[in-house]
C-alpha cells in the first residue's frame, strides 16, 4: 500500500504549480474555501480546480476567505452571482450547527444551494497510548463508574464534534465531561499529554500521532470501518447501535443558480472526484469520495440541521460553550 501524502506535502505539490488569476478575468471558475491554506478542504478544492480546469477549459481558481467559523466565506459566496462563476466548498457546521445558535446575517439554508456531497471523512475516538482502555466500552464503562470526571477533549465550542459527542453521550448514557479547543492542534496536544482522557475528532488529526505509537483509537463513528484502520470497529459495532457521524465536504451554489448550471457542476464536478490522480491523493488524506447530489443532498443537508437542532437543543449548547 502506498504511504499516506501528508497533508504539507500535497499542498506544497498544488501551490507550486498554482499561479493566481485575476477574478474579472473572462472563464473563471472561483472556488471559495472558507478556511486558511493548507488543511483538507484546502487540499480537497485544489485539487478539484487543477482537475476541471484540465478537463473544463476556462481557468479554475481557489479563494481562501476564512473567520468566524467558516461563516465569512460562505456569506460571501451566498451574496455572488447566481450564474456558477461563485461557488463553495465547505463542511456541515455552517449550515447544520451554527444557525442554531447564533443570529446571522444571512440563512445558509436559503441563500446557497446544495450542489453535492463530494467527500466523506472519518471522526474517530482516541486515547494515549498509556491509557488504561483498550476499547471504547471499556471507556464508557469507567465514565459511567466516575460520572462527570473523565474528560474528552475536541474541536468547541458549537462544532460538529460537540454535537457527535452529546449524540454518544445519549446514546450510551453516560456522563464525561467536553473539554473544547480552539483547534485540533490544541485538543490532540493535550491528549499527548495526558491532560484529558480522550479525543474526539477527525482521523487526519492522529494519524502521525498513531502511526508513532502515541496514541490509539478505539472506535470509528462512520457507519462502516475504512481501509486505513480496518482494525478500528465502529462506534455502532462497540455496542451502540445505530451511531453514526461522518464529517463531510460539500459544493454549493448561490440559490437561483439555473436549473442547467448546476446539473451541469454535479456532472463536471462528479467526474472531477472519480479521477485516480484525485481519489489516490485525498485516500492519503483520509478523504474518501461520495458523491450525492440535487435533491438527495439537499435533503441530507436538512435531516442532519433538524437532527442536530435537536441534540443542541436538549444538551443546551450555547455559543460561549456553556
Amino acid at each position: 500500500m502506498t504511504a499516506p501524502l501528508t497533508v504539507l506535502a500535497i499542498l506544497g505539490a498544488l501551490v507550486a504549480g498554482h499561479q493566481t488569476v485575476p477574478a474579472a478575468a473572462a472563464g473563471i471558475m472561483k472556488l471559495v474555501v472558507p478556511v486558511p491554506p493548507g488543511g483538507p478542504n484546502d487540499i480537497l478544492a485544489r485539487l478539484l480546480a487543477q482537475q476541471l480546469t484540465r478537463s473544463r477549459g476556462g481557468t479554475v481558481v481557489v479563494e481562501n476567505r476564512p473567520g468566524a467559523a467558516t461563516v465569512i466565506g460562505t456569506e460571501i459566496a451566498a451574496r455572488a452571482t447566481a450564474d456558477g462563476s461563485t461557488l463553495l466548498i465547505t463542511s456541515p457546521p455552517v449550515f447544520t450547527i451554527i444557525p442554531h445558535v447564533q443570529t446571522l446575517t444571512f440563512d445558509p439554508l436559503t441563500a446557497l444551494e446544495p450542489v453535492c456531497r463530494l467527500v466523506r471523512f472519518p471522526t474517530v475516538i482516541a486515547v494515549n497510548e498509556t491509557s488504561p482502555y483498550r476499547t471504547l466500552s471499556e471507556l464508557i464503562g469507567a465514565a459511567r463508574n466516575k460520572p462527570g470526571e473523565l474528560t474528552l477533549a475536541g474541536i468547541g465550542p458549537v462544532s460538529l464534534v460537540q454535537v457527535a459527542f452529546e449524540k454518544l453521550k445519549r446514546a450510551a448514557d453516560v456522563d464525561m465531561t467536553f473539554v473544547p479547543y480552539s483547534g485540533p492542534a490544541l485538543a490532540v496536544n493535550a491528549l499527548l499529554g495526558r491532560q484529558v482522557t480522550s479525543y474526539f475528532g477527525n482521523y487526519t488529526d492522529v494519524a502521525a500521532h498513531l502511526a508513532a505509537g502515541k496514541l490509539r483509537i478505539l472506535a470509528i463513528a462512520t457507519r462502516a470501518r475504512i481501509d486505513l484502520i480496518p482494525d478500528v470497529p465502529t462506534v455502532a459495532e462497540s455496542g451502540y447501535s445505530g451511531y453514526e457521524l461522518d464529517g463531510w465536504f460539500g459544493l454549493f451554489a448561490p440559490t437561483k443558480t439555473p436549473k442547467p448550471v448546476t446539473a451541469e457542476l454535479s456532472q463536471s464536478f462528479g467526474a472531477a472526484m472519480q479521477e485516480a490522480d484525485v481519489k489516490s491523493k485525498l485516500a492519503g488524506i483520509g478523504l474518501y469520495p461520495d458523491i450525492v447530489c440535487g435533491a438527495d443532498f439537499a435533503g441530507l443537508v436538512r435531516k442532519e440541521y433538524d437532527d442536530y437542532g435537536t441534540i443542541i437543543r436538549a444538551a443546551g449548547i450555547k455559543p460561549n460553550g456553556s
